[in-house]
């Protein structure tokens, strides 16, 4: 709620001000608002939710989460050439020329200035020159804060830019990682595809023999065509895949499209089986986002108080001292040097209300940031809940479909027994032959879908990043 500000009170806070100097600084001390925090994260195993400081994976930095030594280079390759982290880092430049800027304020303004006049007039038909010099000091003094607090809020938004990089970063190194894993999955895939693509070949060229030598009808060799044709149709799909993916992990490390090295394959790349997430008050501390989001309300709120110290009195003092003189050499001797001192009270009496909105406005915004704030608590730990129910139920999902795989390879090659014994017919291998290649592409996704709820679970928790 917004107080309204009476000219006695206005009165009274400056009497109170002028008597204890320039340490006033009106509006409100900032105080972290309190937040909902859970005991654990929804998801995790009761035995693995509190471990202790630096042993927890949450704080664990990415070269430790991500061993295989290709997709290392690629992150630090992306670390320096990424333009959206070039981009960000110049944010923390201008942020950081802007404080300079703000806390100037505070300072002392002094300014210089020489002239030459020449005189002439009706007795003299060339006057004298006469030469002129002043330095004149001016400050204003910050009774009420003003300057403080916007210096507080210069240095708030620094932070938040430096939060915001760090924001950046996170996002990078997981965006690399998980189109990285996302590359060797098509790899998988495109290798499936061209070892059955030569078993469906074989299989058509049987059955085209046993066709021409009247042993079986026609019907086979279409059913092995389609075999074939669903191999190579795959073949397509997964090469278009990892060139695009190439291209996309091409431009994010700050490179034009091209080819992309590989180190592990899917199934080797190292990851934690089950994943201790620490506390989740530590979330608050440990993820950028969150300490962005608090550093834009701790300066809305110095603003406020900017705001608040525009209904009082300012007192700028100034000081002169020049010097004229028709000669260089008598600048600082005799009549010539001059000096004042002065000071003033400057109060703003009507303005149409421009005062009292800004206050409005400003407290509007920091309750604004007040709510942004605690929605990117609240997501966070969403984030992390989410992250972890998506890593554990896609690693149970991969093993199942692991099964599930095997147990069609067994179909799919008992099939084949049974037709080459004249036991079965081939709609019997057509069909078995398609689950196990289904599922096998299945498996690679279920990998991929593993190491990606990986990657989100160490971004979540905030990426390695420490405070």
């Amino acid at each position: 709620m917004i107080a309204r500000m009476s000219p006695f009170r206005n009165i009274l806070a400056a009497s109170i001000c002028a008597l204890l100097g320039s340490g006033c600084k009106v509006g409100p001390n900032y105080s972290r608002p309190a937040v909902s925090t859970p005991d654990q994260y929804r998801g995790v195993a009761p035995d693995l939710g509190n471990q202790p400081a630096g042993g927890n994976f949450a704080e664990m930095n990415w070269e430790s989460v991500f061993q295989d030594d290709t997709l290392k280079a690629l992150i630090k390759e992306a670390l320096t050439n990424n333009y959206d982290i070039r981009i960000a880092a110049t944010r923390v430049l201008q942020a950081n020329a802007q404080l300079g800027i703000t806390r100037a304020n505070q300072l002392p303004n002094l300014s210089g200035a020489f002239g030459i006049d020449y005189q002439r007039n009706a007795l003299a038909l060339n006057g004298p020159t006469v030469d002129t010099a002043t330095l004149q000091l001016t400050y204003i003094v910050d009774f009420w804060g003003q300057y403080r607090r916007a210096t507080e809020a210069a240095r708030a938004n620094l932070l938040a830019s430096k939060f915001a990089q760090d924001v950046v970063q996170t996002t990078l190194i997981a965006s690399i990682a998980s189109s990285y894993y996302s590359l060797i999955q098509f790899d998988e895939q495109l290798a499936i595809a061209q070892k059955t693509v030569a078993a469906d070949k074989d299989i058509v060229r049987i059955n085209t023999i046993k066709f021409k030598g009247g042993e079986s009808a026609i019907t086979d060799v279409y059913q092995a065509d389609l075999l074939l044709e669903q191999s190579e149709a795959q073949i397509i799909a997964s090469q278009q895949a990892v060139e695009q993916t190439e291209n996309q992990i091409s431009i994010l490390l700050g490179r034009n499209p091209g080819p992309i090295a590989r180190g592990l394959g899917l199934t080797a790349q190292p990851h934690l089986a089950e994943i201790p997430t620490g506390l989740p008050s530590a979330l608050l501390q440990r993820r950028p986002d969150v300490r962005q989001s608090e550093q834009s309300l701790v300066a809305a709120n110095a603003n406020v108080g900017v705001a608040k110290a525009a209904f009082f009195p300012q007192f700028p003092l100034t000081a002169l001292f020049g010097a004229s003189s028709t000669a260089l050499t008598s600048f600082l001797q005799g009549p010539a040097t001059v000096w004042s001192l002065g000071g003033q009270a400057l109060q703003p009496i009507y303005n149409g209300g421009a005062i009292r909105s800004a206050y409005r406005l400003a407290w509007a915004q920091r309750d604004q940031a007040d709510l942004a704030y605690k929605q990117t608590v609240q997501e966070a730990f969403g984030d992390v809940a989410n992250s972890l129910v998506g890593y554990n139920q896609a690693r149970l999902y991969r093993m199942k479909i692991e099964e599930q795989t095997k147990t069609y390879k067994d179909t799919a090659d008992l099939a084949n027994v049974r037709f080459n014994g004249g036991y079965a017919s081939f709609l019997e291998v057509l069909v078995t032959q398609q689950q196990y290649f289904t599922s096998e592409i299945a498996l690679t996704q279920a990998w991929d879908a593993e190491l990606a709820n990986y990657v989100s679970l160490y971004q979540a928790l905030g990426g390695g990043w420490q405070p």
